[in-house]
Protein backbone atom coordinates (compact mmCIF):
# COMPACT_ATOMS: atom_id res chain seq x y z
CA UNK A 1 0.00 0.00 0.00
CA UNK A 2 0.94 3.29 -0.86
CA UNK A 3 1.80 5.83 1.17
CA UNK A 4 -0.12 9.14 0.32
CA UNK A 5 0.70 12.75 0.19
CA UNK A 6 -1.50 15.22 2.31
CA UNK A 7 -3.61 17.50 -0.04
CA UNK A 8 -3.68 20.64 2.36
CA UNK A 9 -0.62 20.84 4.14
CA UNK A 10 2.81 18.80 4.83
CA UNK A 11 3.09 15.45 5.95
CA UNK A 12 1.90 12.14 4.83
CA UNK A 13 -1.21 10.20 4.67
CA UNK A 14 -2.03 6.90 5.73
CA UNK A 15 -4.71 4.73 3.40
CA UNK A 16 -7.40 4.44 6.46
CA UNK A 17 -7.13 8.09 7.47
CA UNK A 18 -10.55 10.36 7.57
CA UNK A 19 -8.74 13.74 8.26
CA UNK A 20 -5.43 15.32 8.49
CA UNK A 21 -3.03 15.35 11.42
CA UNK A 22 -4.32 19.12 11.50
CA UNK A 23 -7.80 17.97 11.63
CA UNK A 24 -8.97 18.42 8.16
CA UNK A 25 -11.44 16.35 6.84
CA UNK A 26 -9.92 13.94 3.85
CA UNK A 27 -11.11 11.10 1.77
CA UNK A 28 -9.76 8.73 -0.60
CA UNK A 29 -10.56 8.99 -4.36
CA UNK A 30 -9.88 5.00 -5.78
CA UNK A 31 -9.25 6.16 -9.22
CA UNK A 32 -6.84 9.01 -8.54
CA UNK A 33 -5.62 7.34 -5.90
CA UNK A 34 -4.99 10.27 -4.25
CA UNK A 35 -6.58 11.82 -0.94
CA UNK A 36 -8.62 14.93 -1.44
CA UNK A 37 -9.75 17.59 0.86
CA UNK A 38 -13.88 18.31 -0.35
CA UNK A 39 -17.31 15.81 -0.51
CA UNK A 40 -18.73 14.12 -2.04
CA UNK A 41 -17.96 11.55 1.22
CA UNK A 42 -19.09 7.98 1.33
CA UNK A 43 -23.00 7.83 3.03
CA UNK A 44 -20.89 5.19 5.24
CA UNK A 45 -18.47 7.37 6.62
CA UNK A 46 -20.29 8.66 9.80
CA UNK A 47 -21.77 5.28 10.25
CA UNK A 48 -18.63 3.19 10.23
CA UNK A 49 -16.39 5.04 9.15
CA UNK A 50 -15.47 4.67 5.72
CA UNK A 51 -13.19 7.13 3.95
CA UNK A 52 -13.76 6.92 0.35
CA UNK A 53 -15.18 9.36 -1.43
CA UNK A 54 -18.80 8.75 -3.33
CA UNK A 55 -20.11 9.87 -6.95
CA UNK A 56 -22.19 11.91 -5.28
CA UNK A 57 -23.55 13.55 -2.51
CA UNK A 58 -25.60 10.48 0.15
CA UNK A 59 -23.89 7.78 -2.13
CA UNK A 60 -22.13 4.65 -1.38
CA UNK A 61 -18.66 5.14 -2.14
CA UNK A 62 -17.28 2.36 -4.61
CA UNK A 63 -16.51 -0.36 -2.35
CA UNK A 64 -19.54 0.03 0.19
CA UNK A 65 -21.76 0.02 -2.78
CA UNK A 66 -20.70 -3.32 -3.30
CA UNK A 67 -22.07 -4.64 -0.05
CA UNK A 68 -25.89 -5.95 -0.86
CA UNK A 69 -26.42 -6.81 2.77
CA UNK A 70 -25.16 -5.33 5.59
CA UNK A 71 -25.46 -6.89 9.35
CA UNK A 72 -28.09 -6.95 11.54
CA UNK A 73 -27.40 -3.64 13.83
CA UNK A 74 -29.05 -5.23 17.09
CA UNK A 75 -26.22 -8.11 17.13
CA UNK A 76 -23.65 -7.27 20.10
CA UNK A 77 -20.58 -5.49 18.18
CA UNK A 78 -21.58 -5.86 14.99
CA UNK A 79 -21.63 -2.37 13.59
CA UNK A 80 -17.57 -2.04 14.99
CA UNK A 81 -17.18 -5.78 13.58
CA UNK A 82 -18.83 -4.39 9.89
CA UNK A 83 -16.78 -1.56 10.12
CA UNK A 84 -13.16 -3.16 10.62
CA UNK A 85 -14.69 -5.67 8.00
CA UNK A 86 -15.36 -2.70 5.69
CA UNK A 87 -11.81 -1.08 5.73
CA UNK A 88 -9.75 -4.42 4.97
CA UNK A 89 -12.47 -4.84 2.28
CA UNK A 90 -11.41 -1.26 0.76
CA UNK A 91 -7.58 -2.56 1.24
CA UNK A 92 -7.91 -5.51 -0.63
CA UNK A 93 -9.91 -3.77 -3.78
CA UNK A 94 -7.45 -1.12 -3.69
CA UNK A 95 -4.76 -3.88 -4.04
CA UNK A 96 -6.53 -4.91 -6.58
CA UNK A 97 -7.06 -1.86 -8.71
CA UNK A 98 -3.34 -1.70 -9.01
CA UNK A 99 -4.17 -4.54 -11.78
CA UNK A 100 -7.16 -3.08 -13.12
CA UNK A 101 -9.63 -5.10 -11.54
CA UNK A 102 -13.11 -3.51 -10.10
CA UNK A 103 -11.95 -0.28 -11.84
CA UNK A 104 -14.03 1.57 -14.45
CA UNK A 105 -11.49 -0.22 -17.20
CA UNK A 106 -12.61 -3.40 -15.92
CA UNK A 107 -15.35 -4.88 -18.21
CA UNK A 108 -16.47 -7.55 -16.07
CA UNK A 109 -18.64 -8.60 -13.17
CA UNK A 110 -18.18 -7.16 -9.60
CA UNK A 111 -18.26 -8.82 -6.49
CA UNK A 112 -21.37 -8.66 -4.30
CA UNK A 113 -20.58 -8.95 -0.39
CA UNK A 114 -23.09 -10.13 2.43
CA UNK A 115 -21.47 -8.83 5.55
CA UNK A 116 -23.31 -10.92 8.35
CA UNK A 117 -22.64 -11.19 12.09
CA UNK A 118 -23.39 -13.94 14.01
CA UNK A 119 -25.83 -14.62 16.25
CA UNK A 120 -26.57 -17.62 17.81
CA UNK A 121 -24.60 -19.50 15.21
CA UNK A 122 -21.94 -19.43 13.22
CA UNK A 123 -21.39 -17.54 9.84
CA UNK A 124 -19.97 -19.77 6.97
CA UNK A 125 -17.75 -17.51 4.95
CA UNK A 126 -17.10 -18.30 1.61
CA UNK A 127 -18.30 -17.74 -2.24
CA UNK A 128 -21.22 -18.40 -4.93
CA UNK A 129 -21.80 -16.68 -8.30
CA UNK A 130 -20.28 -13.61 -7.91
CA UNK A 131 -21.28 -13.25 -4.03
CA UNK A 132 -18.85 -13.00 -1.65
CA UNK A 133 -19.76 -13.63 2.24
CA UNK A 134 -18.20 -12.18 5.24
CA UNK A 135 -18.35 -13.07 8.96
CA UNK A 136 -17.90 -9.90 10.72
CA UNK A 137 -17.30 -11.47 13.67
CA UNK A 138 -13.84 -12.21 12.58
CA UNK A 139 -12.98 -8.54 13.14
CA UNK A 140 -13.18 -9.78 16.74
CA UNK A 141 -9.71 -10.44 17.75
CA UNK A 142 -10.68 -13.10 20.25
CA UNK A 143 -13.14 -14.72 18.00
CA UNK A 144 -10.59 -14.48 15.20
CA UNK A 145 -7.61 -16.10 17.77
CA UNK A 146 -9.66 -18.56 19.42
CA UNK A 147 -10.75 -19.83 15.53
CA UNK A 148 -6.94 -20.01 14.46
CA UNK A 149 -6.14 -21.66 17.27
CA UNK A 150 -9.07 -24.52 16.79
CA UNK A 151 -7.88 -24.78 13.17
CA UNK A 152 -3.93 -25.15 13.48
CA UNK A 153 -3.55 -21.90 11.08
CA UNK A 154 -0.06 -19.65 11.55
CA UNK A 155 -2.41 -16.64 10.47
CA UNK A 156 -5.45 -15.35 10.27
CA UNK A 157 -6.78 -11.71 10.05
CA UNK A 158 -9.56 -9.73 7.90
CA UNK A 159 -7.72 -9.19 5.42
CA UNK A 160 -6.56 -12.30 4.65
CA UNK A 161 -10.36 -13.36 4.57
CA UNK A 162 -10.92 -10.82 2.02
CA UNK A 163 -7.92 -11.76 -0.15
CA UNK A 164 -8.79 -15.43 -0.06
CA UNK A 165 -12.64 -15.21 -0.62
CA UNK A 166 -12.15 -12.60 -3.40
CA UNK A 167 -9.67 -15.12 -4.86
CA UNK A 168 -12.82 -17.08 -5.56
CA UNK A 169 -14.38 -14.44 -7.22
CA UNK A 170 -11.74 -14.32 -9.31
CA UNK A 171 -11.76 -17.93 -10.47
CA UNK A 172 -15.42 -17.28 -11.52
CA UNK A 173 -14.63 -14.55 -13.71
CA UNK A 174 -11.33 -16.20 -14.99
CA UNK A 175 -13.09 -19.64 -15.71
CA UNK A 176 -15.22 -18.09 -18.16
CA UNK A 177 -12.03 -18.28 -20.47
CA UNK A 178 -11.37 -22.06 -21.78
CA UNK A 179 -8.15 -21.03 -21.80
CA UNK A 180 -7.55 -19.92 -18.10
CA UNK A 181 -9.46 -23.34 -17.64
CA UNK A 182 -6.81 -25.65 -19.55
CA UNK A 183 -4.34 -24.14 -17.93
CA UNK A 184 -5.58 -23.84 -14.44
CA UNK A 185 -6.19 -27.77 -14.44
CA UNK A 186 -2.98 -28.77 -15.76
CA UNK A 187 -1.16 -26.37 -13.00
CA UNK A 188 -3.67 -26.75 -9.94
CA UNK A 189 -5.68 -30.04 -10.81
CA UNK A 190 -9.61 -30.72 -11.79
CA UNK A 191 -11.86 -28.31 -9.58
CA UNK A 192 -14.97 -30.35 -10.89
CA UNK A 193 -13.43 -33.03 -8.05
CA UNK A 194 -16.48 -32.85 -5.72
CA UNK A 195 -15.95 -30.48 -3.03
CA UNK A 196 -17.84 -31.12 0.02
CA UNK A 197 -16.55 -34.78 -0.48
CA UNK A 198 -12.78 -33.27 -0.13
CA UNK A 199 -13.25 -30.51 2.30
CA UNK A 200 -15.37 -33.68 4.73
CA UNK A 201 -11.99 -35.64 3.69
CA UNK A 202 -9.53 -32.77 4.75
CA UNK A 203 -10.93 -31.79 8.04
CA UNK A 204 -11.36 -35.43 9.40
CA UNK A 205 -8.80 -36.81 7.87
CA UNK A 206 -5.93 -33.79 8.07
CA UNK A 207 -3.76 -32.84 4.70
CA UNK A 208 -0.94 -35.66 3.53
CA UNK A 209 2.19 -35.46 5.35
CA UNK A 210 4.12 -34.07 2.25
CA UNK A 211 1.77 -31.02 1.83
CA UNK A 212 4.46 -28.82 2.46
CA UNK A 213 6.39 -30.16 -0.79
CA UNK A 214 3.06 -28.96 -2.93
CA UNK A 215 1.42 -26.19 -1.42
CA UNK A 216 1.53 -22.91 0.59
CA UNK A 217 -0.87 -24.20 3.24
CA UNK A 218 -2.46 -27.31 4.35
CA UNK A 219 -5.93 -25.95 3.94
CA UNK A 220 -4.37 -25.61 0.37
CA UNK A 221 -4.13 -29.54 -0.10
CA UNK A 222 -7.83 -30.17 0.36
CA UNK A 223 -9.14 -28.66 -3.17
CA UNK A 224 -7.92 -27.18 -6.27
CA UNK A 225 -11.05 -24.37 -5.73
CA UNK A 226 -8.63 -23.66 -2.17
CA UNK A 227 -5.56 -24.13 -3.44
CA UNK A 228 -6.34 -21.61 -6.31
CA UNK A 229 -8.06 -19.55 -3.19
CA UNK A 230 -4.74 -19.81 -0.99
CA UNK A 231 -1.71 -19.11 -3.74
CA UNK A 232 -4.21 -15.94 -4.83
CA UNK A 233 -4.67 -14.66 -1.58
CA UNK A 234 -0.74 -15.47 -0.89
CA UNK A 235 0.63 -13.35 -3.99
CA UNK A 236 -1.19 -10.55 -2.57
CA UNK A 237 0.22 -10.52 0.65
CA UNK A 238 3.70 -10.72 -1.00
CA UNK A 239 3.34 -7.90 -3.24
CA UNK A 240 1.65 -5.76 -0.83
CA UNK A 241 4.13 -6.35 1.94
CA UNK A 242 6.81 -5.40 -0.59
CA UNK A 243 4.97 -2.37 -2.14
CA UNK A 244 4.16 -1.20 1.91
CA UNK A 245 7.89 -1.37 2.67
CA UNK A 246 9.27 0.35 -0.36
CA UNK A 247 6.40 3.37 -0.46
CA UNK A 248 7.06 3.51 3.53
CA UNK A 249 11.15 4.33 2.66
CA UNK A 250 12.81 0.73 3.54
CA UNK A 251 14.80 -1.12 1.48
CA UNK A 252 17.04 -4.08 0.88
CA UNK A 253 20.14 -5.26 -0.93
CA UNK A 254 17.25 -7.42 -3.65
CA UNK A 255 14.77 -3.81 -3.99
CA UNK A 256 16.27 -3.56 -7.62
CA UNK A 257 15.97 0.51 -8.12
CA UNK A 258 14.16 3.18 -6.21
CA UNK A 259 11.04 4.12 -7.09
CA UNK A 260 10.39 0.06 -8.09
CA UNK A 261 6.49 -0.46 -8.35
CA UNK A 262 6.22 -4.36 -6.97
CA UNK A 263 2.51 -4.41 -8.87
CA UNK A 264 4.20 -3.29 -12.28
CA UNK A 265 6.39 -6.08 -11.77
CA UNK A 266 6.04 -8.79 -14.44
CA UNK A 267 8.94 -11.15 -13.34
CA UNK A 268 7.34 -13.28 -10.51
CA UNK A 269 10.43 -14.57 -9.68
CA UNK A 270 11.64 -11.62 -8.81
CA UNK A 271 8.73 -10.32 -6.81
CA UNK A 272 9.12 -13.32 -4.89
CA UNK A 273 12.71 -13.16 -4.39
CA UNK A 274 12.46 -9.12 -2.79
CA UNK A 275 8.72 -10.44 -0.76
CA UNK A 276 10.84 -12.85 0.98
CA UNK A 277 13.62 -11.25 1.39
CA UNK A 278 12.06 -8.35 3.27
CA UNK A 279 9.86 -10.47 4.99
CA UNK A 280 12.36 -12.20 6.26
CA UNK A 281 13.68 -9.11 7.65
CA UNK A 282 11.07 -7.91 9.65
CA UNK A 283 10.21 -11.37 10.83
CA UNK A 284 13.44 -10.99 12.59
CA UNK A 285 12.33 -6.90 13.78
CA UNK A 286 8.93 -8.68 15.34
CA UNK A 287 10.69 -11.53 17.57
CA UNK A 288 12.75 -8.73 18.91
CA UNK A 289 9.65 -7.60 20.45
CA UNK A 290 8.11 -11.27 21.17
CA UNK A 291 5.71 -10.57 18.40
CA UNK A 292 4.75 -13.53 15.79
CA UNK A 293 6.44 -13.38 12.15
CA UNK A 294 5.15 -11.37 9.47
CA UNK A 295 5.08 -14.14 7.17
CA UNK A 296 4.81 -17.54 8.90
CA UNK A 297 4.97 -19.50 5.12
CA UNK A 298 7.97 -21.47 3.27
CA UNK A 299 7.54 -21.60 -0.47
CA UNK A 300 8.34 -24.29 -2.12
CA UNK A 301 9.26 -24.93 -5.62
CA UNK A 302 5.84 -25.96 -6.56
CA UNK A 303 4.12 -22.80 -4.66
CA UNK A 304 6.31 -20.70 -6.53
CA UNK A 305 5.46 -21.96 -9.60
CA UNK A 306 1.64 -21.84 -8.97
CA UNK A 307 2.27 -18.24 -7.83
CA UNK A 308 3.74 -17.64 -11.34
CA UNK A 309 0.37 -18.71 -12.31
CA UNK A 310 -1.97 -16.66 -10.33
CA UNK A 311 0.53 -13.66 -10.87
CA UNK A 312 0.53 -13.75 -14.74
CA UNK A 313 -3.18 -14.39 -15.10
CA UNK A 314 -4.20 -11.33 -12.31
CA UNK A 315 -2.21 -9.09 -14.18
CA UNK A 316 -3.86 -9.69 -17.29
CA UNK A 317 -7.02 -11.25 -16.66
CA UNK A 318 -9.23 -8.23 -15.64
CA UNK A 319 -9.15 -5.93 -18.62
CA UNK A 320 -9.18 -9.75 -21.12
CA UNK A 321 -5.57 -9.24 -22.34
Amino acid sequence: MKVFSNPVGSGNLWFDNLTTAQGTPVAYDPQARSFVPMPPFCANRDIIGCNWIAPEQGAFCRSCAMTALAPDPNIPNAMPNWAETEASKRWVLDNLGRWHWFRPEDPGTRPVFHMLAEGLTPVAMGHANGVVTISVAEADPVVRATRRQALDEPYRTMVGHMRHEIAHMLWWRLSLREDFLDAFREMFGDERADYPTALEHHYHNGPPEDWRLFYLTSYASAHPHEDWAETAAHLLHLTDITDSLVSAGLTSPEVPRQGWDPYSEPDTAMLINVAASLAIRVNHVNRSMGLSDLYPFVLSETAQRKLAFVHDWLRRGAQGL
